[in-house]
């Protein structure tokens, strides 16, 4: 027997071994992550592997009972076949009781960073980052078997849940090569009924979303641009395995994240999502902020497990996905150790549908909340509370040093209904409670001195009116609808309608947003920062929706007779430029929508009308699968 097939009998000898004892023994699984994970980066899963990709893919699902996502499998959903055979094999194993698991006894993982520029004499300067998507198993507790993810990292090895968060520098560019390195199989089950990415030869579509970026399309990450393990195929808007990021705009917090045809929901459930900065030391600096250890990034998520650990997802599609484990950083329900001092706190909601509205316990200490998604604001605001949209981040600082010195411990606490606004109530025991802050003791001492501040001022920019006035007033109307109940459309029209959005660039606009359902739903737009400005009762709210599932037209319809209810304002926190707006049901939200350089007041400083365009769509992810979601082209 030649080495070389004694190699590959040895790896397959030890894959069936790790596979065998993990089916059988579901509770005992976590002891064989070391060894799994050694196995499948020797088998290094590639068209160029030592072992052929399908038998890596087989493994794969071996290991965890799931069935191929090829639609043409039988295995499949089909009309005759109304509960897929793999929901049935799923069965086997029962959604985890979340009770279950002791809250507060993992430590809150500290995201590691990227640096997104090198330094040439002193100066910061472009370089270009190699970052994968890769498929590993995951610890989400102590007391959990391990869970299969798609990660992003630099190597399987590195890569985490979330990803990396990489650190630009305003007005250096960064170009990255996203690469596929992905099974020929989804982890999760999706549902074909939902327009959805399907290559031709097997493999899981992905492409790469900057959220909240300003740059050209080509490096936006379109639906239709995505790509399969070694770029083996690619959909139609495909041009490119490098984007290139300007960082152009305002410095502030964004983040990245899957962005595929009709998979969205599902890949980013698998984990491929991440936080992303920009920075500008110049303006940031005399802020005097809390930094390094104490600038701390809390990507909130929520999941559903099964008692072997994986993710639990029904293939079906359904208008929202909510989980009652609330992860931070990638651990159930975490704890984090301070000290008596002031924290900077960048918390991103990276759940697929739900809303948190977080405080922390017994009111002991406030949120000063200095930016919302990718700008600061013109004054820190303090709060009690913060209501998260998905996809939303709020920049804040919490200053331990304020409280007593009994006080030794303090949770961050959920109290938003799900669906939101008008859901169920959490539980206090599960989806209530998000992480545990552990405060050192009066007399403990930090390392380093807390010399940071809150600062008086912000940013000048934040403001509408640093802005020119809006030149063109459009109405996008959010409904669902009635001929396919579950479709949630805009305007009643679908991804692959003609555009109707043509703004021209470099121009400010008013949208006016109706919410014709009973959902709030989280707005967002690719390349253009906005902010809402109030929002105001839709009168007769039944008469109207009826007219308006009939006609589509708010003129027919006398939206100006309508639109005539109470104005609530804006939170104060909210009131920058943003990347997500909060739509609430039952009303008209004006948003101020800038597609030009909020900062610099000035144009974008590339071409943002080229092909394939941009999107705007609601970012709930199931929403957004199916299909609330538009094309959006820019003009010179």
């Amino acid at each position: 027997m030649s080495p070389r097939i004694q190699q590959l009998a040895a790896v397959l000898l030890a894959a069936v071994v790790v596979v065998a004892a993990a089916r059988d023994e579901p509770a005992a699984a976590k002891n064989y992550q070391t060894q799994w994970d050694t196995v499948m980066s020797i088998l290094n899963c590639k068209s160029d592997s030592l072992i052929p990709s399908y038998i890596c893919s087989v493994i794969s699902k071996s290991r965890w009972g799931w069935a191929s996502d090829d639609p043409n499998d039988d295995d499949e959903y089909t009309p005759d076949h109304p509960l897929p055979a793999p929901a049935a094999e799923r069965r086997r194993w029962p959604v985890m009781t979340s009770l279950n698991l002791t809250k507060y006894v993992d430590a809150l993982p500290r995201i590691a960073k990227i640096q997104g520029y090198g330094i040439r004499h002193g100066r910061p300067v472009p370089i270009k980052l190699t970052i994968g998507m890769y498929s590993k198993t995951w610890q989400f507790h102590r007391d959990m078997p391990p869970t299969p993810v798609f990660v992003y990292g630099q190597s399987l090895q590195t890569a985490t849940f979330p990803g990396p968060t990489i650190v630009a520098r305003q007005g250096v560019p960064l170009a990255v090569e996203w690469q596929n390195h992905l099974p020929d199989a989804h982890i999760l089950p999706w549902d074909p009924k939902v327009p959805t990415a399907i290559p031709k030869n097997g493999g899981v579509p992905t492409v790469v979303h900057l959220h909240g970026g300003a740059h050209p399309p080509e490096f936006d990450g379109h639906a239709f641009a995505w790509f399969t393990r070694d770029f083996a195929e690619n959909g139609s808007t495909w041009t490119r395995k490098t984007y290139t990021y300007p960082n152009v705009q305002a410095p502030g917090n964004l983040w990245y994240h899957d962005h595929a045809l009709g998979l969205t929901r599902v890949s980013l459930l698998a984990g491929l999502l991440a936080a992303y900065v920009i920075e500008k030391p110049e303006l940031e600096a005399p802020m005097n902020l809390p930094c390094g250890d104490h600038d701390l990034h809390l990507v909130i998520a929520d999941r559903e497990f099964y008692t072997n650990g994986s993710i639990s997802i029904d293939r079906e599609w359904k208008p929202e996905y909510f989980g009652l484990v609330i992860t931070v950083n990638g651990k159930a329900w975490p704890y984090l150790s301070v000290h008596r001092r002031r924290y900077r706190l960048r918390i991103l909601n990276a759940s697929n549908a739900r809303y948190f509205n977080v405080t922390l316990s017994n009111g002991a200490l406030p949120f000063t909340v200095i930016g919302s998604d990718s700008s600061y604001l013109s004054r820190p605001v303090t709060v009690s509370n913060l209501v998260l949209s998905p996809a939303e981040i709020f920049d804040v600082i919490v200053d331990f040093s304020r409280l007593p010195a009994a006080v030794t411990e303090i949770e961050m606490l959920n109290t938003a209904p799900y669906p939101f606004p008008n859901g169920t109530q959490t539980d206090p025991n599960l989806d209530g409670k998000v992480m545990l802050f552990k405060v050192a003791g009066k007399g403990k001492v930090d390392d380093m001195p807390d010399k940071s501040k809150v600062p008086e001022h912000g940013v000048p920019y934040a403001s509408v009116a640093a802005l020119p006035p809006p030149t063109t007033t459009r109405y996008i109307v959010l409904y669902e609808n009635q001929t396919a109940p579950g479709n949630l459309y805009i305007n009643g029209l679908r991804l692959e309608d003609p555009v109707t959005e043509t703004p021209k660039s470099g121009t400010t606009e008013l949208w006016q947003v109706i919410n014709l359902t009973q959902d709030n739903h989280p707005l967002h737009l690719h390349i253009a920062t906005f902010q809402a400005i109030k929002m105001t009762k839709i009168e007769g709210f039944q008469v109207f929706k009826d007219c308006m599932i009939k006609n589509n037209n708010t003129a027919t319809c006398n939206l100006d007779q309508h639109a005539v209810g109470p104005v609530v304002p804006v939170p104060e926190e909210e009131k920058t430029w943003k990347n997500a707006v909060k739509i609430p049901p039952e009303f008209m939200t004006s948003v101020v929508v800038a597609f030009r350089l909020v900062e610099a007041n000035q144009p974008y400083p590339f071409d943002a009308t080229t092909e394939p365009g941009f999107v705007y769509h609601c970012h709930i992810l199931d929403h957004e699968d199916n299909a609330m979601i538009r094309p959006l082209k820019l003009l010179p």
